[in-house]
């Protein structure tokens, strides 16, 4: 759960007015396409000829031919991703009170108090025993979002959605993490459209062409396993589903990268190489984090390009969540200060699994 971007207050943050941090800006990254040089000639001309204009443009257009081409082929990329039906903004509905959790359920420590807690210092390293539980845990969360992607469909309310996944997290004896986070008032983040991310389940019914990010983390015998997924509502456009699937790919290539010794910085390379290709954005502002008995802690994990130094650890376990936009990675946190949307309107995707850094690579805990 992306939460960790609004914790942060290293040098990798600088100060904000709200009560969220933002990264420091990268330099802009842009996609440039370099062929060998071309060396222009003028035909010889005698004294005071000039070459007639229709020639001149004749002869221009024949030496930038190819440059021409790449450039209109660019176009026509960008214009097949951002070209999207413009659908009415994101409103707030109304947000029903905070679910009961029963007595016998264990809490994280967190949850008696409103103030966001501190990001923790320490990477979470884990022995066979710690192991085995993050497996339990991240087992359950990926069949708690499972069953809550099944029941994505056009009229269902983000409230109906929360309540299902409240209990049966409760049943299974876990306890939903993100409830009372900082005084997060429900059990599962849902973030519809250009919703980023941490967006409030409320009455708003889902819509035919809907695209909803069901964040679910669990709290179960003192450790904590996060996940999330874009699903389709409905009859979904061309360009949304390839936003999305797109965006599972940057995560599974950032996966792709990890293992004992590597770099942290491999992985926001990776995706933002890809998310490139298509011309989507990688949001910044939200990042990936270590998890475990505590649920957010260093490792930071961004995921753009970055100069972030540090080595991932056998036994560690961390998560991968980029959010790629279709439009602007600038955002607006609402009122709420929780639901954030992105600043021009256009859709958002995000993907998010847990993983045990191994010897060899990287073992995808939110998986059932």
């Amino acid at each position: 759960m992306a939460f960790t971007a609004s914790l942060v207050h290293s040098a990798i943050l600088k100060p904000s007015s709200s009560s969220h941090g933002e990264l420091l800006p990268s330099s802009s990254n842009s996609t440039s396409f370099m062929g060998a040089p071309v060396t222009l000639s003028r035909p010889a001309l005698s004294g005071n000829q000039t070459l007639p204009r229709k020639q001149l443009v004749v002869f221009s257009r024949k030496m930038s031919g190819l440059e021409e081409a790449i450039r209109i082929k660019r176009e026509r990329e960008l214009q097949g991703v951002t070209k999207v039906k413009k659908r009415p903004p994101l409103r707030r509905g109304r947000v029903s009170p905070r679910l009961p959790v029963p007595d016998h359920i264990p809490r994280p420590p967190y949850v008696d108090s409103n103030i966001l807690p501190e990001i923790s210092s320490e990477y979470q390293i884990h022995d066979s025993e710690g192991i085995a539980r993050m497996r339990a845990a991240c087992e359950l969360a990926a069949r708690v979002l499972n069953y809550a992607g099944t029941l994505v469909r056009p009229s269902v309310t983000t409230n109906e959605i929360d309540k299902a996944v409240h209990q049966m997290i409760v049943d299974a004896g876990a306890y939903p993490s993100p409830l009372g986070y900082g005084g997060f008032p429900k059990s599962v983040c849902t973030s519809v459209n250009e919703c980023m991310c941490h967006g409030i389940p409320d009455s708003r019914q889902l819509q035919n062409g809907d695209i909803i990010n069901i964040d679910v983390t669990v709290y179960l015998n003192g450790y904590h396993g996060d996940t999330s997924k874009t699903f389709f509502c409905g009859d979904v456009s061309d360009a949304m589903r390839k936003l999305v699937k797109v965006t599972e790919e940057c995560m599974e290539k950032g996966i792709a990268v990890c293992k004992d010794g590597a770099t942290f910085r491999k992985i926001g390379k990776k995706i933002s190489e890809h998310a490139e290709k298509y011309g989507y954005g990688v949001v910044e502002r939200f990042v990936g984090h270590g998890v475990g008995t505590v649920f957010h802690s260093e490792p930071i994990i961004l995921h753009h390009r970055n100069d972030k130094s540090g080595c991932m650890v056998e036994g560690q376990t961390f998560t991968i969540e980029p959010i790629l936009t279709m439009g602007s990675i600038d955002c607006i946190t609402w009122p709420d200060n929780w639901t954030t949307v992105t600043a021009d309107g256009s859709p958002a995707a995000q993907f998010e699994h847990t993983i045990l850094i191994t010897r060899t690579g990287a073992e995808i805990l939110t998986t059932c």
